[in-house]
């Protein structure tokens, strides 16, 4: 084995040792690194018309693109983060002091829509059980909510550094952009076109899943959130958040919070409230995710129901709420990639 040899896999290791030791370091802020990933991704187009009318001032450009982005998503989802743990946290003081009670929810239900219970009786299904269940897992449910809420209390100060660090970044992401994915394509040791190819892929992979996630998912929360606000049902934001997590369930999805919450309506004798959720949920709320989807994802990037429902819930049990994101975008880029190697490979 020659000396250049022996240098060259020697400088291999020690790069692959340093850029491990690099990556440990950052690890305590991979959460705010990927926001701000993707709050560039989101932004960049308007970074790019913003140069252009700044005449070529990239700071200038970068600065009113991150103003922007504050008020558009981080103002707003902040505000909603912090009504999510507050409602939650009331939620179970009202389930605690029984001013809710879950049990006899379902019994009102039962009562107005018969055939729940008879078809629970020709399942050799226990009425009570239900209720009992029902009843545990929403006092333990919520009294998970309001720990989270206390939890994300005494965290405020790391959540506020975390979100200064993200701003941060993404300040210099959207203001050097350019420099440096022209300094990551050259460091790929693939050829050209194919690096091309692929950097092109991943950039309309990227921006296509996190549009269609979020975004679509935002929506539907959103139109949720604002009916069940204008109804007078408790805890709108809470409902909110949930429906836009469910949103990526195929078929139903935030129906699985509207439905149940009109059966109770008409079950209480609330019909034009009942009504008017109804025709809400399935003309407004249904459509969303039909009209936006298209618009924002494109039909050549758009993922499979199943492969969205799976990779979603994967990475949510792995990453926590940033899985949300990230189990769809894997999901995404893993089907590109072996396609481009597919094509590849067949040439």
């Amino acid at each position: 084995m020659s000396r250049q040899t022996v240098q060259s896999k020697a400088f291999i290791i020690v790069l692959g040792l340093i850029t491990l030791a690099f990556l440990t370091i950052l690890l305590p802020f991979w959460s705010s690194i990927f926001w701000a990933c993707v709050m560039t991704l989101l932004f960049y187009p308007l970074q790019r018309r913003l140069r252009k009318k700044f005449n070529g001032r990239d700071t200038l450009a970068a600065l009113a693109t991150l103003l922007a982005g504050v008020f558009l998503v981080v103002i707003p989802v902040t505000m909603i983060a912090f009504a999510f743990v507050s409602e939650g946290a009331q939620l179970y003081e009202l389930i605690e002091n029984q001013e809710i009670e879950p049990d006899q929810l379902l019994e009102r239900i039962g009562s107005a829509v018969p055939i729940i219970p008879d078809v629970l009786d020709r399942l050799d299904i226990d009425m009570s059980n239900v209720r009992s269940y029902l009843s545990d897992s929403a006092v333990s449910l919520s009294r998970q909510l309001s720990q989270e809420a206390l939890s994300f209390g005494r965290n405020t100060v790391s959540f506020t550094v975390g979100l200064v660090l993200m701003l941060y970044l993404t300040f210099f992401l959207l203001r050097d952009g350019d420099k440096m994915m022209g300094w990551l394509s050259t460091a790929v040791p693939l050829e050209n076109d194919r690096r091309q190819l692929l950097f092109s892929k991943f950039t309309e992979v990227v921006r296509a899943t996190v549009k269609g996630n979020l975004v679509v998912a935002m929506v539907q929360g959103a139109l949720g959130g604002l009916i069940f606000w204008l109804l007078g049902i408790t805890a709108p934001v809470l409902w909110a958040v949930v429906m836009a997590f469910l949103s990526l369930v195929p078929a139903v999805g935030a129906a699985l919070v509207w439905v149940p919450v009109a059966i109770y309506l008409f079950a209480t004798g609330e019909v034009v409230q009942g009504s008017i959720l109804v025709a809400y949920g399935a003309i407004i709320i249904g459509l969303a995710d039909n009209v936006l989807r298209p618009i924002l994802v494109g039909r050549d990037t758009k993922l499979p129901d199943y492969v969205v429902l799976f990779s979603t819930l994967g990475g949510i049990s792995l990453l926590g709420i940033n899985g949300f994101v990230i189990g769809p975008l894997i999901a995404a880029l893993f089907i590109s990639f072996w396609a481009t190697f597919s094509q590849d490979l067949n040439r």
